[in-house]
């Protein structure tokens, strides 16, 4: 099930939409620094977690399925930097994208492995992604009162294969939103508390993995590796001909005729 925009504008403006978008931005801002220069883009609804990289950056944007019904301005004021787009085909040229923040995409993707295509595609040899995607064995994959309740939940495993697949190579993965998906005043008051004893005592079963990955220039080669035996003596061959092998009757004969001597 596809959360459309409007769907997820009113969830981040809620109590627990703002805690979840103060949790997910620091776990992000904490990987991502140093970014002056660089060309950041958001595929998905990115826009609650872009707003800490304006005047860092030197190019911004968001970019917003289409499948997702419509696109939000954002930000409010100035020259809106949010598109929809076919994530079929993303509008970016080959490389060109620094760092790639994929949230509310890749579990609701009709095509996951093209959009994971197009995602490497328009990445920078160099260049990082960070996917937040819900967790399997998390209790907010099981409810549907939330945007991570929709689409298809990912296991750790899972979500290494599939990424190992499209030629991705997973730096680092961890957990987050450890707290109940209730809108609970006492709750929300005491979510960082909560992220730090389900960080250590229940690591497997945050409500959300967040992976960052490097693009892979090169497929890897399958298979063991073979040991060569090494030659310990190498034998020239002047003439070849000379020692083909006599085989048939008539050929041995014939030498047999030649080597004998000359009769006076």
């Amino acid at each position: 099930m596809q959360s459309h925009a409007d769907e997820l504008q009113a969830f981040y403006a809620t109590p627990l939409g703002q805690t979840v978008r103060r949790m997910l931005a620091h776990r992000i801002r904490a990987r991502w620094r140093g970014l002056s220069g660089m060309t950041l883009v958001g595929l998905g609804y990115t826009s609650p977690f872009l707003g800490a990289f304006r005047g860092e950056v030197s190019h911004l944007g968001s970019l917003v399925p289409d499948s997702m019904g419509g696109c939000a301005r954002w930000p409010t004021k100035g020259p809106s930097q949010a598109v929809l787009v076919d994530d079929n085909r993303l509008p970016l040229a080959d490389g060109s994208v620094d760092r790639l923040l994929g949230v509310h995409c890749l579990e609701v993707a009709d095509h996951t492995r093209h959009l994971l295509r197009e995602m490497w595609r328009v990445l920078a040899p160099e260049g990082r992604m960070i996917l937040v995607v819900p967790n399997r064995r998390g209790v907010w994959a099981r409810l549907d009162k939330t945007p991570f309740g929709h689409g298809r939940p990912y296991s750790r495993q899972q979500l290494t294969q599939l990424l190992e697949g499209a030629m991705f190579t997973p730096m680092d993965c961890n957990g987050a939103l450890f707290f109940p998906p209730f809108g609970w005043r006492v709750m929300l008051r005491s979510s960082t508390a909560w992220e730090r004893v389900g960080a250590n005592l229940s690591p497997a079963f945050s409500g959300v993995l967040i992976v960052e990955v490097a693009k892979e220039l090169m497929a890897p080669i399958g298979g063991k590796p073979q040991k060569v035996r090494r030659a310990r003596q190498l034998a020239t061959v002047t003439n070849p001909a000379a020692r083909r092998e006599v085989s048939t009757p008539h050929e041995r004969k014939a030498k047999e005729a030649k080597d004998q001597p000359a009769s006076r």
